[in-house]
């Protein structure tokens, strides 16, 4: 029955043929759905764990925190975006990228990755600090990086001939590493793909090809799906039941049933059968009630680019440290080369990550999220009666947080030396000498008098207190109005598309003579009209009023004293967005 199938499959590399093969010949009927039940067999000595055990499901995902994302396949070759740079064939599915479809679809036929090597793979990961791996085992446009028995566009037709499934499954486990496959439902090939007469077909064939990837490969510890913004026709009562009776141990993202960009970008609420979201190319915004798993890229694009700007270790670290402080995980990408290997600059990164990690990962791993919610330059974690103060930015000696419940008893660097804490009921200081500052992150570790897992998690604090009316998408650990009064110009308050009219606030810890205000907007012309203003009592007075800013603008003004500074944007073209709002000290007498 397998040959039945397989020779239909094998007519035509593309995997088209197989559907009018299976539909039209009984005998074939017959064989397909013996396929279906037979693969997975194996299945039930499979799962590591029973159902009962499921409460603790994500225990190990949050101790690791950190884990490695491939993309990999075919599309290497041409160094563009895997999937979507390939022509669009089917008008029920997005793409439309530059490649040909005859070209992408038969870029297969030159694949031959010599170089690659599972444990090597492997070996990177866990030397970077990594706890996990998840694989694109399909991606959107359709190749599997399997020896599928049910779509011959796969590894077996390739020049390598070699199951990377089969072989980076164990590899991982070898080096101590969790393994997880990315899955995509879509499949733009296909023309079943939402086919208002063919989808059932269609979803028939996915999750045939689940059973083969959670039964063939020993215990899969995380399911990865994807989305494409377009409605999700996968019938998720049904696979997600198949899921859970193959691998009942695995955790499992929120794109199965998310059918539209908008639900991409507001995802907090987890659905049944959704264990964590998916922020994706940004950091996350603190949240301990939802778990949660930024995916981001090393470079400016998922799969591999000959010659890209790739993020440096201190990057790499700061997004690693703002994660963990919002309590959440980081999946960090990496695409490998045509011939196999991850690029060599892409490793030395990886490697600086993971000699920091490994003198200060008890910062890291197994902790939760705060007490301070993070910005782009200070991050906090905390387990059991420790606070881990993550300082990202070289420079400022000196630290300003909000006050505690809890008396710190003791500062201390993870690498060596003694930090300075001045503490009030109000406000923490922290000073640590420039001497002593790790180029990548500099921990302090805070002993408490007592539990640091129940005090309430709370902003940075410090000289400024800022506030708007608006922010992008609600995230304001990344674009929250604190982020114009950070003095990172790499920063930045924004708000959603199509804002007209929006405003931002500082309220200072005491009154400050003001004499200039430095603003830099991050998109110069949009802001059309404005007023920057002052607190007086109850109500608002304006210092001056003007039309554009621009990236550098510069005012100075008679001298003000006041608490309250504000920029009341009345006209905008779309969504203003600053970088930095600087108010500049009067001059001494």
């Amino acid at each position: 029955m397998f040959n039945i199938i397989r020779r239909m499959i094998l007519q035509d590399a593309g995997g088209r043929e197989w559907h009018r093969c299976v539909m039209n010949d009984p005998k074939a009927r017959r064989a397909w759905k013996a396929v279906i039940g037979m693969t997975c067999v194996a299945c039930l000595t499979a799962a590591a764990e029973p159902a009962a055990a499921s409460d603790h499901r994500l225990d190990w995902w949050r101790e690791a925190r950190f884990g490695m994302f491939i993309h990999w396949g075919p599309v290497s070759l041409t160094g563009k975006e895997i999937s979507w740079s390939r022509a669009n064939s089917n008008p029920f599915c997005p793409n439309h990228g530059e490649t040909p479809v005859e070209v992408y679809d038969n870029l297969y036929k030159k694949f031959d990755p010599t170089n690659f090597n599972a444990d090597e793979w492997a070996s990177i990961a866990r030397e970077a600090g990594m706890k996990y791996m998840v694989l694109t085992a399909k991606h959107g446009d359709g190749f599997l990086l399997w020896d599928s028995k049910v779509d011959g566009y796969n590894m077996a037709a390739t020049p390598f001939h070699r199951d990377i499934c089969a072989e980076l499954a164990p590899a991982a486990r070898a080096q101590g590493l969790r393994m997880g496959w990315y899955f995509s439902p879509m499949d733009w090939r296909d023309p079943d793909c939402r086919s208002p007469q063919f989808n059932d077909r269609f979803v028939t064939k996915i999750q045939a090809e689940l059973r083969e990837l959670l039964c063939n490969y020993g215990q899969i510890d995380e399911l990865w799906f994807d989305l494409d913004g377009l409605p999700t026709m996968w019938h998720p009562v049904e696979t997600y039941a198949l899921v859970h009776s193959l691998q009942p141990q695995i955790v499992i993202n929120n794109r199965l049933e998310m059918g539209s960009f908008d639900q991409w970008s507001h995802q907090h609420v987890l659905r049944p059968h959704e264990d964590f979201y998916t922020p994706e190319q940004r950091i996350g915004t603190y949240d301990d009630q939802n778990p949660w798993e930024t995916c981001m890229t090393i470079g400016t694009q998922w799969s591999w680019k000959p010659d890209d700007q790739i993020k440096t270790p201190a990057e790499v670290m700061g997004i690693l440290a703002r994660c963990v402080g919002g309590d959440g995980n980081l999946l960090f990408d990496v695409g490998p080369m045509p011939d196999g290997r991850i690029e060599p600059r892409q490793v030395d990164v990886l490697k600086a990550v993971g000699a920091w990690l490994s003198k200060n990962g008890e910062s890291i791993y197994g902790t939760r999220g705060g007490p301070w919610k993070s910005n782009p330059g200070i991050a906090s974690t905390r387990k059991g009666d420790v606070i881990y103060l993550h300082l990202l930015k070289e420079g400022e000696p000196r630290v300003e947080l909000a006050g505690l419940a809890r008396k710190i008893v003791s500062a201390s660097l993870l690498q060596g030396g003694e930090a300075k804490v001045e503490q009030t009921p109000d406000t923490v200081m922290v000073t640590v000498p420039a001497n002593l500052r790790d180029p990548l992150d500099t921990v302090v570790k805070l002993q408490l008098d007592g539990s640091a897992m129940d005090l309430p998690a709370v902003k940075i604090g410090g000289d400024t207190q800022a506030t708007a009316s608006n922010i992008y998408e609600n995230d304001e650990s990344n674009y929250g109005p604190q982020q114009a009064f950070d003095n990172d110009s790499n920063s930045r308050w924004a708000t959603d598309t199509g804002t007209k009219r929006a405003w931002i606030a500082a309220r200072l810890s005491k009154p400050r003579s003001v004499e200039a205000v430095r603003i830099q907007e991050a998109f110069a012309g949009r802001v059309q009209k404005y007023e920057f203003q002052y607190r007086d009592g109850a109500g608002w007075k304006t210092i001056f009023a003007g039309t554009t800013l621009g990236e550098n603008f510069e005012k100075q003004f008679p001298t003000v004293t006041a608490q309250e500074f504000r920029l009341n944007i009345l006209d905008a073209t779309d969504g203003p967005t600053i970088k930095e709002i600087q108010l500049v000290n009067a001059s001494a007498p």
